[in-house]
């Protein structure tokens, strides 16, 4: 929301007065003068106009965790544990899921109270790489390097994907980088190409790699750096 609208909004003044605040060097977002009224402000921010907070800055949450096989990417459901259960009860009514894994799939998965950051973070046209290690049920042939390379037709969308890569690790193991995330989109691309993936883990969603370290069904917040990795990408 534009800073002059908060003012005005919470205020109880005309937009040309909250300008005219503005312009004057009276008003503070996250402890610094502001005077451009055009500028947008975050609920995590705060503004202060004078000695007066008018908006307080909500807390930002960025948690990478490392899913565990047996749970869904949900926010709650029935029959299933979700991974909500994981992170502590106070956080849970405030965090989304930023790129799902189906319930047997493991590895790293990010939760975040901030949609416009996470929207970026997931928009296929964004084309922030997503890095897996895959194992089939075949050995993973040369044909299908090349045909991830010029991209699989996904007839539901209407699309072809976008060139993904192959390292081959092991006859049926492969570590493969996607540049979109669409809907099961890594074990849709081996089945389009006669195999099947019998186990998925994320590593790496761009400058967030998963921590060897970090056990499963554990999380941890994510560095100020990878936080803006996403922002500048």
């Amino acid at each position: 929301m534009k800073l002059s609208r908060i003012l005005s909004n919470q205020n109880g003044v005309s937009r040309q007065q909250a300008i005219r605040t503005i312009a004057a060097g009276q008003v503070h977002v996250d402890g610094e003068v502001c005077t451009d009224a055009a500028r947008e402000v975050s609920r995590f921010e705060s503004v202060v106009v004078g000695d007066q907070e008018i908006q307080r800055a909500v807390a930002a949450h960025y948690l990478m965790l490392n899913k565990p096989a047996g749970y869904l990417s949900a926010t709650k459901d029935e029959i299933h544990p979700t991974v909500m259960e994981l992170v502590p009860e106070e956080l849970r009514p405030h965090l989304h899921i930023a790129g799902r894994l189906d319930r047997a799939s493991t590895g790293l998965l990010i939760m975040t109270n901030d949609g416009n950051w996470s929207r970026r973070l997931t928009e296929p046209a964004v084309k922030i790489p997503k890095v897996y290690r895959v194992k089939t049920l075949q050995p993973i042939s040369k044909e299908t390097e090349q045909r991830f390379a010029e991209g699989i037709w996904f007839a539901w969308e209407g699309l072809t994907t976008s060139p993904a890569a192959i390292e081959q690790l092991a006859p049926c193991e492969a570590r493969v980088t996607i540049f979109e995330g669409r809907y099961h989109q890594v074990k849709r691309m081996f089945h389009a190409v006669g195999n099947q993936v019998t186990s998925l883990h994320r590593e790496r969603i761009g400058g967030i790699t998963l921590p060897a370290q970090l056990p499963q069904g554990a999380y941890q917040s994510l560095t100020p750096t990878q936080v803006a990795s996403v922002r500048r990408h």
